[in-house]
């Protein structure tokens, strides 16, 4: 075998040398565009480093970094995880990664990511709340809270964090719980009409409908435009069955925001109750193409169905319903019925079995409120 001359050792270190060189004059000038806001210039060149030395877990962190300021938080995540697999004690690259998640809604993606930051620096309040409102965002309410009520209490004048937790204990059905931080927001901003609004939750939650309607109207007046207070007013009306007003409520919601599906639902639902099933129909259809998961929608479709003999749509109307709150005796009883109709005998008797084991479940208040949407 033929040796190497020192020629040919002395070029291949000039172009190690060179190459070396190189990827430092890149990573400079990333940096440079880096500083100066050049993001998309910046993120070429970071990823040229990374393509060059694909172990420089550096490069991959500024790269996510780059990205995540030109808000492509998907890319970002993906940058930060390259990152933190080569590098697992980058300062701060946990809490970005988190952020890059929760960005795109990803909550339960952010969740690790923030627990491990708030591991690196428990004092951290930042990454306290991101967790907390990543559980809040993931509907772990009772996390959420868990998470979120210590930060509350450091800083006691921060009335987004307080209208937060009032709902998460409205969502754990804490309606006392929430009043006293609707209360707390009350003292610091008397006029708040978000304030008002959880309040009337708050109550409508403790079954005070009169006290409800009383906070949505001074939320509506505070800020007529106030997002969700015309829907919350209608809301409490049509529990309290006083349909003429709930309508108008629900038809002022839908004139701010059109594709709130939830006012569709209700004023499909009030539509039936007026003996109006075309007009329902339609409202309750609109609310289905734009929100799949409203179980109340599905189950008012299936009555229409079951009344215009089709018979099919009925059926996968109550099974959508029934999927959606298997623990809701109503749709169970529909299907009873329709089965029945059917001739189906075992079928119909099995599902008033369910049904019958469920109201045994229940108290007199959610009978009464099952017997309210049998239609």
């Amino acid at each position: 075998m033929r040796k190497k001359s020192s020629s040919t050792f002395v070029l291949i270190a000039l172009l190690a040398s060179l190459s070396c060189v190189a990827k430092a004059q890149t990573a400079e000038q990333a940096l440079a565009f880096e500083r100066q806001g050049n993001l998309g210039e910046a993120a070429e060149l970071w990823i040229a480093v990374t393509q060059r030395n694909p172990q420089d877990a550096g490069a991959f962190a500024h790269l996510g970094f780059v990205l995540a300021k030109e808000q492509k938080y998907q890319e970002a995540a993906s940058s930060y995880r390259k990152a933190l697999a080569l590098n697992p004690s980058l300062s701060g690259l946990e809490l970005n990664l988190g952020l890059a998640e929760f960005k795109q809604g990803n909550y339960r993606a952010a969740v690790p990511a923030f627990k491990s930051a708030l591991t690196a620096d428990p004092s951290s309040t930042q990454a306290s709340i991101l967790l907390g409102m990543s559980y809040y965002g993931d509907k772990e309410y009772a996390l959420a809270a868990e998470d979120l009520e210590p930060v509350s209490k450091a800083e006691p004048g921060n009335l987004e964090l307080h209208e937060i937790l009032a709902e998460c204990c409205l969502w754990l059905k804490n309606a006392a719980c929430g009043k006293e931080h609707f209360e707390q927001i009350m003292k610091q901003d008397p006029n708040s009409a978000a304030a008002h609004i959880l309040m009337g939750e708050a109550y409508d939650g403790l079954g005070q409908s009169s006290n409800a309607i009383a906070e949505f109207e001074a939320a509506k007046k505070v800020s007529p435009n106030e997002p969700r207070v015309h829907f919350g007013l209608g809301y409490v009306y049509w529990k309290s069955r006083e349909y003429d007003e709930a309508k108008r409520e629900f038809e002022s919601e839908l004139s701010a925001d059109s594709s709130n599906a939830l006012a569709l639902t209700y004023l499909g639902d009030i539509a039936l109750k007026g003996d109006h099933a075309d007009a329902a129909l339609s409202l309750l259809g609109r609310a289905t193409k734009i929100n799949q998961d409203i179980r109340i929608a599905y189950l008012d479709l299936g009555s229409i169905y079951l009344r215009k003999e089709r018979y099919k749509d009925a059926q996968a109307a109550f099974h959508r319903a029934v999927t959606l709150d298997p623990s809701q005796s109503d749709a169970h009883y529909q299907l009873g019925r329709l089965y029945q109709m059917l001739g189906n005998t075992a079928a119909a008797d099995q599902e008033f079995d369910i049904v019958q084991k469920l109201y045994q479940k229940s108290d007199d208040k959610v009978a009464k409120n099952m017997s309210l949407r049998m239609h």
